[in-house]
């Protein structure tokens, strides 16, 4: 390696610092707690309970970044998980729906919730923050109608499988307790998949100019992306492979990951967050992408209470409590600007993890939820000063 190369690589990783180092911390914090737990953290059977547990969190962290770009704040998401919860348990257990009908007329109920929430914000103008805050209170309310003040359940088999079913093995469904040899199979597959989506990704950025990556950040990057996703499919496949939540939620993160760093739309929400009045000038509808981010949130939020509600397997008046704090807090911490304009939908994921690691961690080693509130407070500052930090520094 040349000495320009070395200085090419150096300047990368300092320009994308908070990029790579939220995933080093996540790593960090994985082998802290792993040798804390005495290897409890990494156990399969604990694995696949940390996906389960921030399933919904990675899922509104994944709309919440969109919304965090385009300048904006959703504060409802909490209770719209809740209301979208309760909702769906009226109409399985109450009128005896079936669950093919429910979930798409929760998911659209969700996408009209965020979509008022952002007619106010896109076309009239009132700040996001006191929208969102009025939708918070309403859609409590409106839960606590729609129970009678108690808990509504159980759910029937078929609608608890959205969050706690598995991906059946294809490849001769082996003695339960053995191996799942379709889930690392997936894993294989997608392993593979990545480096050459990449490079296909590469190849058309440098028709038009020069790749800023280098081409080792680039090898290393998905080395280590790859050895990842192989350790943990097969950890998971030796329990009872992939939860069903988990392909959702790695199909919803392709199809984000998609959209901003690879279609008009995203370039446009970035556009808006870094400067709305240029990109209004530029041609760009605001209003109408402003809208779109908003009703997108509230779709996501839908899935993620039907999520919550499946995993619970009942409805409950205090579903979603404090929800949004964990949902925003993961999209700064995962490298997202309160200015908006910057993040990335890895991020935000990344940023989830980091949380929910904390709080399985914490729990598992005996920490009370006091003091988990206080250190998870911290590290979202910790965030948040890192990010005006590169702001100024640069």
């Amino acid at each position: 390696m040349t000495d320009t190369e070395t200085k090419s690589i150096g300047y990368y990783l300092r320009t994308h610092i908070r990029e790579y180092g939220m995933v080093v911390a996540l790593v960090a914090i994985l082998a802290f707690f792993q040798v804390l737990t005495d290897g409890i953290m990494l156990k399969p059977v604990n694995l696949t309970n940390l996906f389960l547990q921030n399933s919904y969190i990675i899922i509104m962290a994944v709309g919440m970044l969109l919304v965090i770009v385009g300048g904006n704040i959703d504060l409802s998401v909490g209770s719209v998980v809740g209301f979208i919860g309760a909702l769906a348990a009226v109409m399985i257990v109450n009128w005896d729906l079936p669950t093919v009908l429910v979930v798409p007329v929760c998911l659209i109920a969700g996408a009209i919730i965020g979509a008022a929430q952002g007619y106010w914000v896109a076309y009239w103008r009132i700040p996001s923050f006191i929208v969102t805050l009025a939708g918070m209170l309403v859609f409590k309310g409106l839960t606590l109608a729609l129970l009678g003040g108690a808990s509504v359940g159980p759910f029937p088999d078929s609608f608890q499988a959205m969050s706690s079913g598995f991906i059946p093995d294809f490849f001769g469904g082996l003695i339960e307790g053995r191996f799942n040899v379709f889930s690392m199979t997936l894993g294989v597959v997608l392993a593979a998949l990545l480096p050459i989506l990449g490079l296909r990704s590469r190849a058309k950025q440098e028709k038009f100019a020069a790749v800023e990556e280098p081409m080792t950040v680039f090898v290393i990057k998905h080395a280590v992306a790859g050895i990842a996703i192989l350790f943990v499919t097969y950890l998971l496949s030796t329990y009872r492979g992939l939860p069903n939540i988990l392909v959702i939620m790695a199909v919803l993160i392709a199809i984000f990951t998609f959209i901003t760093n690879s279609t008009t739309l995203g370039r446009r929400i970035y556009a808006l967050g870094g400067n709305e009045k240029a990109a209004k000038l530029s041609g760009i509808n605001t209003k109408r992408l402003t809208f779109f981010t908003f009703a997108n949130m509230g779709m996501l939020a839908a899935l993620a209470g039907l999520v919550f509600a499946a995993r619970l397997n009942t409805a409950t008046p205090k579903a979603g409590l404090a929800f949004e704090l964990d949902v925003i807090a993961a999209v700064f911490i995962g490298g997202a600007s309160m200015s908006g304009g910057v993040g990335k939908v890895i991020g935000a994921v990344v940023g989830a993890l980091i949380m929910g690691v904390m709080n399985n961690g914490m729990s598992i080693i005996g920490v009370g939820i006091d003091w988990q509130q206080v250190i998870k407070g911290l590290v979202l500052l910790a965030a948040v000063i890192l990010d005006v930090y590169n702001k100024n520094k640069a």
